[in-house]
């Protein structure tokens, strides 16, 4: 009976809601998960429907210039994925995801609700940047912990188990882009037709939802305690090696120091095996004389394999890391160049209905929605017989793929500028505020960007928490979101570059008020080409990666 019920333990270190190891039986797996799913897609709702027309919100309430509002966008979205370290930092070192996650999500609740009136009744732009920073501060706890928590649900040392982890992320990803879909359709003709406290305000009320789904399966979910600072730790690995900078790094790996129990001493985390590269920081646990070895060695002079492993797990992943700035640059452009390119083009659909620029992300939202299955469901099965991977294509030859295709929807983008504005320079329309050519040519460029998103996004998700070590996960989940940020930052950056160096000598530049008279199709250019260099340094990266054993083939 003893050994029966331990069969049912989750080997995985996971706990249940009082605390104990968790049951296969009564907790996690996809019962969990619907739960979760639910809680995402009505904050993703939440968060779409505030982000989705925001720039014409700054346009047309607060009366930015499109160059200025653009930026605000971009400087308000790339912190709404830097807060995620915040959060995912409390996570791994104190309150665990599962209370991380409540906490912030009753946090967004209640400063959204205080806080929606101001769009519909207050034009000063300081009010209205508290309000969105204020519910920035809510989503950077969510953001980082949904996912992985999500993952925790499934026992990754049980092979039926970590199959339908892989498919979870692709699952979570399409959970996220149902609640865009009614954000960027129904939401954003709420707040063009209707008012914008009412198109702000329903997403607070979602919000709320997303909170009740989530405390809802409480007694299902399994919970990954909390392992400490996981920064303490890397800062002890790294004043350990400073002081052992002269100690020669041993061939025999064995001298290394580790805890003698089969467990880590971090709590929540497995013990990580040791590989060969960055050495130097093998001697933070070379023992030596001046290490007290009778009792608990000083972690600030002697650490584990473990603990030098998890720093060397995130600097391997950093350079993976870094390759997804350029292509969350050309996801950004959605919600800025896309919808000030739209903002010019007949809206029409008939001759009453009018479809605002910025619904046209709902597209972006459909291809998500289509690719996910087609992707689990078709793609993995066929790509399986070919790579001998049980996943279809690893994470890191997923991510690649997404990158190509952003390059396309960039030069899908640059072409239809230069068909709108050879359209203007033959009939002298410069002046003319709606052009007669149907905004719809954009949908394939919305397309395209949500195909990428479906190899790259969720790649991302797969990647890092797969290779983040086990105390890490919330911390590497907020990681792969801070490219959204720096993303943001360097759009924001290249506008105000171009703007500046465009704009000299009297010139309009390329991104002026009256779009007729600039060239946003030079802009949709350099991000081609920064593009297709940012590929070719990722194949560099990724071709000498080797995938930390969790049962991910490289």
């Amino acid at each position: 009976m003893i050994e029966l019920e331990n069969n049912h333990v989750v080997k995985d270190g996971t706990v249940d809601v009082h605390g104990n190891p968790a049951d296969k039986t009564k907790t996690g797996n996809w019962k969990a998960c619907f739960f979760i799913l639910g809680n995402e897609c009505c904050e993703r709702l939440a968060y779409y429907g505030m982000s989705t027309n925001l720039v014409n919100y700054f346009i047309q309430r607060l009366h930015q210039g499109n160059a200025t509002a653009a930026k605000n966008v971009s400087n308000w979205s790339g912190t709404c994925y830097v807060l995620p370290l915040l959060g995912a930092f409390l996570a791994d070192s104190y309150w665990g995801r599962y209370w991380v996650i409540a906490i912030f999500s009753m946090i967004y609740v209640f400063v959204s609700f205080f806080h929606f009136p101001i769009f519909d009744h207050c034009n000063s732009a300081v009010a209205a940047f508290v309000a969105i920073y204020l519910i920035a501060l809510g989503t950077g706890g969510i953001k980082p912990c949904v996912s992985a928590f999500g993952a925790d649900q499934f026992d990754e040392t049980d092979d039926k188990e970590r199959e339908k982890k892989s498919s979870f992320f692709n699952w979570f990803y399409f959970s996220i882009n149902v609640g865009a879909l009614i954000a960027s359709s129904v939401l954003v003709w709420i707040q063009t037709n209707v008012g914008w406290g009412w198109g702000f305000g329903i997403p607070t009320v979602t919000m709320a939802l997303a909170v009740v789904s989530f405390f809802s399966g409480s007694h299902l979910y399994r919970r990954q305690k909390p392992g400490g600072s996981p920064l303490a730790r890397i800062a002890q690995v790294l004043v350990a090696s400073f002081r052992k900078f002269n100690v020669k790094v041993p061939d025999d790996e064995g001298i290394l120091y580790e805890t003698a129990e089969e467990e880590s001493y971090i709590q929540g985390s497995r013990k990580l095996e040791h590989t060969n590269n960055l050495r130097c920081f093998d001697k933070a646990a070379i023992p030596t004389e001046d290490d007290d070895m009778k009792g608990t060695p000083n972690p600030w002079r002697l650490c584990t394999v473990t603990q030098v492993e998890e720093l060397k797990s995130i600097i391997r992943i950093l350079p993976i890391w870094a390759t997804g700035i350029i292509f969350s640059a050309v996801y950004s452009q959605m919600s800025t160049m896309f919808v000030l390119q739209g903002n010019t083009m007949d809206q029409h659909i008939g001759p009453k209905f009018r479809i605002p620029s910025a619904s046209l992300s709902l597209f972006d939202t459909l291809s998500v929605i289509f690719w996910v299955p087609v992707y689990d469901k078709l793609i993995v099965p066929y790509a399986r017989k070919f790579t001998g991977n049980e996943r279809g294509f690893t994470p890191l030859q997923r991510i690649g793929i997404g990158l190509v295709i952003s390059v396309f929807s960039m030069v899908v983008a640059g072409i239809l500028e230069v068909v709108r504005l050879d359209l203007v320079r033959k009939n002298d329309y410069y002046d003319m505020k709606t052009l007669p050519i149907s905004i719809f040519w954009q949908v394939l460029q919305y397309f395209l960007i949500g195909c990428a998103e479906v190899f790259t996004f969720i790649g991302q998700f797969e990647f890092f928490y797969g290779q983040a070590p086990d105390a890490m996960r919330s911390l590497c989940s907020a990681l792969s979101l801070t490219t959204n940020a720096l993303g943001n930052y360097l759009s924001s950056l290249l506008v105000v570059i171009v703007s500046n160096v465009t704009t000299r000598n009297g010139k309009l530049g390329w991104i002026p008020d009256n779009l007729n008279r600039g060239h946003i199709d030079y802009f949709y250019w350099v991000l081609a080409i920064l593009s297709v260099v940012n590929f070719f340094v990722y194949l560099w990266i990724s071709s000498w990666y080797k995938y930390k054993v969790t049962g991910i083939e490289n």
